[in-house]
């Protein structure tokens, strides 16, 4: 998939204002510091497009941009550490899962896990719960050019040893790099592949 143009929609944490579900939407979530904004940016040749910084928890509310005009990527708050009070935290895993689990024209969730790390709590606590809920989810192993492509390959090999001991198989998986674009064209094409087969939800009249 080539990407034509990348725009930011809106910004939101009410699920009944954000755009009409007429288009495939793909969210990205992971830890807080996980480099979601940078691999948003790498993926979409947008250097500013998802705002990236230094402080975990920078982003803050549901943030919808439409690609080619087409689909709509999501960029949602990352889980676990970040410099807020225990209130916010609460106000955002409360908004979030109200998202994922009601937004109609969701197809996949891309988990971001940090390849560097073996598998962390936190992390699989969000992949059983997406399972409970029935969402479709899929793998995204962020930072591989940070270490050797053989450690990446271990810690990914643990982690899903780890999804096994509650589900059957392990959804697909990415190994990127935001700063090589390692990954992200295997993902876009991914998307290119799920919006052939998109059936809009039927709307209810006003």
């Amino acid at each position: 998939m080539l990407i034509k143009s990348a725009e930011f929609v809106t910004s939101n944490t009410e699920v009944h204002k954000l755009p009409a579900p007429t288009l495939p939407e793909y969210a990205f979530i992971g830890r807080s510091n996980v480099g979601k904004s940078s691999l948003i940016n790498a993926m979409t040749s947008r250097k500013g497009l998802a705002k990236t910084s230094q402080k975990p928890g920078k982003t803050q509310l549901i943030n919808h941009f439409i690609i080619n005009g087409d689909w709509y990527l999501v960029d949602l708050p990352g889980y676990g550490f970040a410099q807020t009070s225990k209130k916010n935290r609460v106000e955002w895993e409360r908004f979030i899962r109200k998202y994922l689990t009601r937004r109609e024209n969701l197809q996949c969730v891309f988990v971001l896990i940090d390849s560097r790390h073996e598998p962390q709590k936190i992390d699989l606590d969000f992949c059983y719960w997406l399972g409970e809920n029935g969402l479709p989810f899929m793998l995204v192993f962020t930072k591989a050019d940070k270490q050797s492509g053989v450690k990446s390959d271990q810690n990914i090999a643990k982690f899903r040893k780890a999804l096994l001991q509650w589900f059957e198989e392990v959804p697909q998986y990415f190994l990127t790099s935001a700063e090589t674009r390692m990954g992200t064209d295997t993902i876009l094409q991914t998307i290119d592949e799920i919006n052939a087969n998109f059936q809009p939800p039927l709307l209810e009249e006003q």
